[in-house]
């Protein structure tokens, strides 16, 4: 078969990826193998906050913007609930916090994100005598629902292989890219963590970050919100919260840990009061780059092969952002943004 792109990797940015194609009419193949699970360790989270030093996420905005319609258009096609708006409260550890939200709710580009508010709390089951602040415009995707979904739409299309990409079956030709039996025009890899096995792409600057993050099961909580503390307590409906997530660069594994157990729980211990029952754990690994940019542009080399990858932490809202900016960059030569473009990379 011939397409216009070959996608390798489906998760937050490769999702992305093929809506542009979707909206575009572009013809398109997926090979994902599921290997790769960093989006569990995310939370789903969009949040336009750095909370530990309240200052604005990157390009905010624009990427807010373009995220929320990305899913809700996600939400139309597929037929699913994936958007839950949910608001998130930083609990304020002293005064001397309050006051530096305040300050911060007076910048341009926090004003309409933080209100200048104090929630006093009220809830017996949360330790909070400082009470929090909230961020405005925030929610949680979830991330499972939506690759599953989506994966199922590919699979009734006849274009998704779940099956590993063989890098050295991949014949690159000066008009053409050929693959087993597929050909196509361009290849954009859209790996994750799973890069670091990709002959095409060596020596990114790459710092990744091993993430662990546990479900527990707490009936007297009762909170609709997400809390963020020394960790971020989310809840997932019928008295279910997933506590993360912990950074970790010398295991690379996806096994789970003792050590981040221990983390986790004298975390949620400082925050919460109330009984809980741990459910499960896992680990997956963020693609995060040294810079805290995205890894985005076309081979060095070979002009057919390009690289969506180095989402990081926020992946749910930079992924529809980057994903534009490639394709634009693609089929209509706009130049990419410095801060995101591989031509940084030495």
């Amino acid at each position: 078969m011939k397409y216009d792109y070959i996608i390798v990797g489906l998760g937050l940015a490769g999702i992305s990826f093929c809506e542009q194609l979707r909206n575009n009419n572009k013809t398109f193949i997926v090979f994902d193998d599921s290997s790769q699970k960093s989006s569990i360790v995310a939370g789903g989270l969009y949040n336009p906050v750095i909370l530990k030093r309240f200052t604005s996420v990157w390009k905010s905005d624009t990427q807010l913007d373009l995220a929320m319609k990305h899913y809700a258009d996600l939400e139309d096609l597929l037929q699913v609930t994936v958007d839950y708006k949910t608001p998130v409260y930083r609990k304020f550890a002293s005064v001397e916090e309050q006051n530096n939200w305040f300050a911060a709710s007076d910048k341009p580009k926090l004003t309409k994100y933080l209100s200048t508010k104090i929630i006093t709390n009220k809830n017996n089951a949360v330790n909070a005598d400082f009470g929090f602040g909230r961020v405005l415009q925030t929610g949680r995707i979830d991330v499972n629902k939506l690759v599953t979904s989506y994966k199922t739409f590919l699979d009734t299309k006849s274009v998704l292989i779940q099956e590993a990409f063989d890098y050295d079956a991949l014949n690159i030709e000066d008009e053409e890219l050929n693959y087993k039996n597929n050909s196509a025009n361009h290849i954009v890899f859209s790996e994750g963590f799973g890069v670091t096995k990709n002959p095409f792409f060596k020596n990114l600057p790459l710092k990744p970050t091993k993430g662990e993050v546990l479900t527990i099961h707490a009936p007297e909580l009762k909170i609709d919100f997400v809390l963020k503390g020394p960790v971020f307590i989310i809840p997932l409906g019928n008295d279910f919260y997933s506590v993360g997530a912990t950074y970790e660069l010398n295991d690379l594994t996806h096994t789970n840990t003792d050590k981040a157990k221990t983390k986790l729980l004298e975390g949620l211990n400082s925050m919460i009061s109330c009984a809980f029952t741990i459910t499960n754990q896992r680990a997956g690994i963020r693609p995060t780059v040294k810079d805290r940019r995205p890894l985005v542009g076309r081979h060095k080399n070979y002009k057919s092969i390009y690289l969506l990858n180095g989402l990081g932490t926020r992946g749910v809202m930079i992924g529809p952002y980057v994903a534009k900016q490639l394709f634009e960059f693609i089929e209509a030569g706009v130049p990419l943004e410095k801060e995101i473009s591989l031509s940084r990379v030495k």
